[in-house]
């Protein structure tokens, strides 16, 4: 769970592998689940774990695990089918509930403000973060506005590794910063 890479086509994926990101998160936003099954399926030989983003269908089709937000539809049916499943989370209340849902992982945040991502509400902080992580059992993805500089931050507050947009092209000092807090 260490480095999570979110990316939005295959040479993105490919390259934040071969950095270093142990996860790479297929994003695509709004693309029909043809289109992600096509990309997933080029990415059939990565050197990291698999996970859509959003996307159950493409996720079962992949056979790979899928990460999930509070409204969206298929918690029961990801963890019926034994996927790897991810649930963004933002509150302590929100972490205890995904984990009691199946959740296998939980992405926390936003940590800090992240342009990636205008619609993530207001930043958790890595009060906030700690507070979902010493609250849940299961490991603790921290998100937003992290780079090489802060990475070992979220690492300290009790995260299990942390996932990463615009930081993609800095996959390998992350992933230093990462491993070298742990």
């Amino acid at each position: 769970m260490r480095v999570h890479a979110l990316v939005s086509n295959a040479e993105s994926a490919r390259a934040a592998a071969a950095g270093g990101a142990t996860v790479v998160q297929l994003r695509l936003k709004g693309a029909p689940t043809a289109q992600i099954v096509e990309v997933g399926r080029a990415l059939h030989d990565l050197e990291a774990e698999l996970i859509v983003n959003d996307d159950l269908d493409a996720a079962l089709e992949l056979g790979c695990g899928v990460h999930l937000g509070q409204t969206d539809p298929g918690i029961e049916r990801a963890r019926q089918a034994g996927l790897t499943l991810g649930i963004s989370v933002a509150k302590r209340r929100e972490a205890a509930v995904a984990e009691f849902s199946g959740a296998t992982y939980l992405g926390a945040g936003p940590i800090w403000e992240t342009p990636s991502k205008p619609d993530a509400g207001a930043p958790i902080g890595l009060d906030g973060l700690r507070d979902v992580c010493f609250s849940v059992s299961v490991p603790v993805v921290a998100i937003g506005g992290i780079d090489a500089s802060n990475a070992a931050d979220c690492i300290h507050a009790g995260a299990a590794g942390v996932a990463v947009i615009r930081a993609v092209a800095e996959i390998e000092a992350l992933r230093l910063a990462v491993d070298a807090a742990l």
